[in-house]
């Protein structure tokens, strides 16, 4: 009998809690990039720099390690992690909540430094005509700034999500592989060769393998089409 056949066809569970997973840290990272983004271009704080290397340290630190920390900081046992479980019943530790925070620190630089090229790309006129014409800091990052660097926006949103959807050390580390609850697609590929169950993991792979590529495919149409104009 072979063993691939007399396994059980792959749930959908860890591709839905992948896809919820990939759309949730996008927006929220979206929603506090632009004017993180903007103020790391334009402001000028001396905080800036210190912040530009921490927004790019997970492109060199290891995911586990920030997994390990952030499990750390957040435990139920520790300090903090006690105090907002035991206050605000909010637990990150070992919950869907702390993999979107978890991805949302190591996706942070696939969303921003897009941002930040496009931001540094515009002509200083065109943020000092905005201000001579009466328009507030806000008004101009939202009616001129963002239309402006369009591509750059759709290749943040795109390589935040195919990052987020490949990710497995931190999920991990911080998650666990909770059935329905923190056991994305990664972890279930991991799940699956563990247990000589090729079909499943084969499933799940190409799958992930199929959108990071569709995605990488529409980002690269989108830069090259933009540089025409």
């Amino acid at each position: 009998m072979n063993i691939a056949s007399s396994m059980p066809w792959p749930s959908l569970t860890p591709l839905i809690l992948t896809l919820k997973l990939g759309l949730w840290t996008t927006l929220l990272l979206f929603i506090c990039g632009v004017p993180l983004a903007y103020w790391l271009v334009h402001g000028r704080s001396f905080l800036r720099l210190p912040c530009r290397i921490m927004v790019n340290l997970p492109l060199v630190l290891p995911p586990i390690v920030l997994g390990f920390y952030l499990l750390l900081l957040f435990s139920p046992t520790g300090t903090i992690g006690c105090f907002l479980e035991d206050y605000f019943h909010i637990r990150f530790a070992f919950s869907f909540a702390g993999l979107v925070l978890g991805s949302m620190l190591f996706s942070l630089p696939f969303m921003l430094n897009p941002m930040m090229a496009g931001l540094e790309s515009l002509p200083p006129s065109l943020l000092e005509a905005a201000y001579v014409l009466g328009r507030s800091r806000t008004a101009t990052l939202l009616r001129v700034l963002l239309p402006a660097i369009r591509p750059s926006l759709l290749s943040a949103l795109m390589m935040t999500f195919a990052h987020t959807i490949g990710e497995f050390g931190l999920v991990l580390m911080i998650g666990g592989k909770i059935e329905g609850i923190t056991r994305v697609a990664s972890i279930a590929v991991y799940d699956e060769v563990e247990s000589f169950n090729y079909r499943a993991a084969h499933f799940y792979s190409a799958i992930l393998l199929i959108v990071s590529f569709l995605l990488l495919y529409l980002m690269f149409l989108i830069n090259r089409r933009s540089r025409t104009f």
